[in-house]
């Protein structure tokens, strides 16, 4: 079996009778990630703007854009009118922009901003009063490598993510007490709807493709389903003494010169 497909295959049983909610758990790197909890026993929660289809109809689907204050009030009061409880909260909704630090102009940058970091901000302040009832409390956020490497004409996008790390070892400093673990995933580049938009958008796609799996020693993207393995590991009881981690997921990209 190769590793991109040893991360289909779940451990069964960790998450047994815990409840947890993902953030942009439609598509991507939160499907997967919902999808391997699922399979682990949690009863999840999929938060994310688009409804889903008609073959994933779900009332654990909240409808909801998280940069809307009174759209996740009203989530949280639906998971905790139902369940009454939270023990995983992954933070995985994000945007992405283009461009070196001349190329994004100010509404631009309060965008991405809004979504990457002071919405993962806002949805962590709701969990955290039901989380702290939870013995087996987790938070994960998704960061990036681009968040401790340069990457060209990513600037927003990089400086987003850099604060996502920033913000995730403070909470896990903050949340000692309370119990509740924070850590984050910080992937390379992965093969999600949101990089084949970019591939399409580019002038030559094929050889856009072919750069961004260059710039990884491996020569590959990286999977979604690896990078909800990571996650999973993160948010698992089974690593009860892990807080305060940022794991990399990238295919070699921070540490390694090849």
């Amino acid at each position: 079996m190769n590793t991109a497909a040893a991360a289909e295959t779940p451990i069964a049983g960790d998450f047994v009778g815990l409840v947890a909610a993902v953030t942009g758990g439609g598509s991507g790197i939160g499907a997967a990630t919902a999808a391997q909890l699922t399979a682990r026993g949690a009863s999840v929660y999929v938060i994310d703007r688009e409804a889903p289809g008609p073959d994933m109809r779900s009332e654990r689907h909240l409808v909801c854009d998280i940069t809307d204050d009174e759209a996740l009030a009203a989530a949280f009061e639906h998971l905790e009118a139902s369940d009454g409880r939270l023990d995983v909260l992954i933070n995985n909704a994000g945007t992405s922009a283009v461009g070196d630090v001349r190329a994004n102009d100010r509404a631009e940058w309060h965008k991405v901003l809004d979504v990457n970091v002071v919405s993962a901000a806002r949805v962590s302040a709701l969990a955290i009063p039901l989380l702290r009832k939870s013995s087996s409390a987790a938070v994960v956020n998704v960061s990036s490598f681009g968040a401790a490497v340069g990457l060209r004409n990513r600037v927003l996008y990089c400086a987003s993510k850099g604060a996502v790390s920033a913000m995730t070892l403070s909470m896990a400093a903050d949340h000692l007490d309370d119990g509740i673990r924070v850590n984050a995933v910080a992937p390379a580049t992965t093969d999600t709807p949101w990089i084949a938009r970019l591939l399409e958008s580019a002038g030559d796609p094929a050889a856009e493709a072919e750069a961004l799996r260059a710039r990884q020693p491996m020569g590959r993207l990286v999977t979604p389903s690896e990078v909800a393995w990571a996650i999973c590991y993160l948010a698992s009881p089974l690593a009860g003494s892990t807080t305060g981690t940022i794991l990399n997921v990238d295919a070699g990209s921070t540490g390694l010169r090849v």
